[in-house]
C-alpha cells in the first residue's frame, strides 16, 4: 500500500473511537493496533500476478505454498471503504503469506473502487471476473480449484465475499451473475459491512454513506447480501469487540436479518482487538480465522 493510501485509510477512521470502557477495564486493556503497526512491517510478496482485464487494477496476486501441490486455496478480497485510494490488495499480504506458510494458496483480488470506475456495476464485474478466473486458471499455479471453495474478505471486502457467495442466485440473464459464476462453499466476513442499504443511510460512519450508495445505485437485491437471493454457502463472521468501524453489532444485525430468512450465520467475537487485528497474522482473531479455514479445507481436526 502506498504511504498516501495509508494516510487516507487512517483518516477514514478519524472520529471513530472504540466503545467506552470502565476505568478498571481500560487499565487492563492493551492498545489496539493502528494501521502503521501492520503496514510498517516488512511486507511479504506474492509468487505471481496476472491480469483479468485491461485496467491496471484488474489484477490478481497469487500466493503458492512451497512444494509440488496442488494446494487448497482461498479467494481473498481487501477492504478500504470500497475506495482504491484508501486501500489496495497489498493490505492483505501479511495474512496471505501466513496462509501460504500453512499450506494454503491465496488468490488475492484487486478491483476498481468507486473512485476508479468501480462501484455499481464495475466493482462487481471485476470481482466476478477475477473469481471466475480462479476456477479456470488456478490449476496453472498448482492450486486446487474444486470444492471446498472459500472466499474471505476484510471490511468492505467482507461485503464482496458474501456477495460473491450469493452471486449464482442472481437471474440467469443478470450481467452481474455471468454465464457460469464460480460456486463458493464458505464465505468469511472479517469485520465486514454486508448491508449496503444501512451503509447508504448511515451518518458519521468512518466509510461514509457515499461509497455504499455508489456500490448499490438502488439495486440492493442484486448487490447487498441481506437482500440478495439466499445461497447455499456457509457464512461465517469474525468480529472484534473494540472495532470502531464494524463493531459486533454490525455482525449481529446481519445475523438477525438472515435468521428472518431462515438462514443461520455464525459470528465469533474476539475481545480486546480492533479492525486492524482482523488481518494481522499474529492476532488472536486471525488465529481463529486461520483455524476455521484449515478446518473447512479438511486440513485440521474439528
Amino acid at each position: 500500500m502506498r504511504m498516501t493510501a495509508m494516510a487516507m485509510l487512517t483518516a477514514a477512521l478519524v472520529g471513530c473511537s472504540a466503545p467506552a470502557a470502565t476505568e478498571e477495564g481500560a487499565a487492563m486493556q492493551k492498545p489496539i493496533m493502528g494501521w502503521g503497526d501492520l503496514l510498517n512491517r516488512p511486507q511479504p510478496k506474492p509468487d505471481a500476478s496476472l491480469s483479468y482485464g485491461t485496467d491496471a487494477l484488474q489484477v490478481v496476486d497469487v500466493w503458492v505454498p512451497t512444494g509440488e501441490g496442488p494446494f487448497p486455496a482461498v479467494i481473498m478480497l481487501h477492504g478500504g471503504c470500497w475506495q482504491t485510494a484508501v486501500a489496495e490488495r497489498d493490505i492483505m499480504n501479511w495474512i496471505a503469506d501466513d496462509l501460504r506458510l500453512h499450506g494454503v494458496g491465496v488468490w488475492n483480488i484487486e478491483y476498481r473502487g468507486v473512485d476508479r470506475g468501480g462501484g455499481y456495476p464495475g466493482t462487481y464485474q471485476d470481482v466476478g471476473a477475477a473469481a471466475d478466473l480462479f476456477a479456470r486458471a488456478g490449476a496453472k499455479y498448482r492450486l486446487k480449484t474444486d470444492a471446498p471453495r472459500i472466499a474471505i474478505g476484510h471490511s468492505a471486502g467482507g461485503h464482496l465475499a458474501l456477495w460473491l457467495a450469493r452471486r449464482p442466485g442472481l437471474a440467469a440473464d443478470d450481467a452481474l451473475r455471468g454465464a457460469d459464476p464460480i460456486r463458493i462453499d464458505v464465505a468469511i466476513s472479517q469485520g465486514g459491512l454486508p448491508d449496503l442499504r444501512a451503509g447508504a443511510a448511515s451518518r458519521g460512519h468512518g466509510c461514509g454513506a457515499e461509497a455504499p450508495a455508489a456500490m448499490a445505485r438502488g439495486e440492493y437485491v442484486r448487490t447487498s447480501p441481506p437482500e440478495m437471493p439466499v445461497g447455499d454457502a456457509v457464512e461465517m463472521q469474525f468480529n472484534n469487540d473494540r472495532d470502531p468501524i464494524t463493531p459486533p453489532a454490525t455482525g449481529a444485525a446481519y445475523i438477525a436479518a438472515m435468521a428472518k430468512r431462515g438462514r443461520t450465520v455464525t459470528m465469533a467475537v474476539t475481545p480486546g482487538e480492533g479492525h486492524v487485528e482482523l488481518i494481522a497474522p499474529d492476532s488472536v482473531s486471525w488465529g481463529k480465522q486461520r483455524a476455521a479455514i484449515l478446518q473447512a479445507l479438511g486440513m485440521a481436526a474439528p
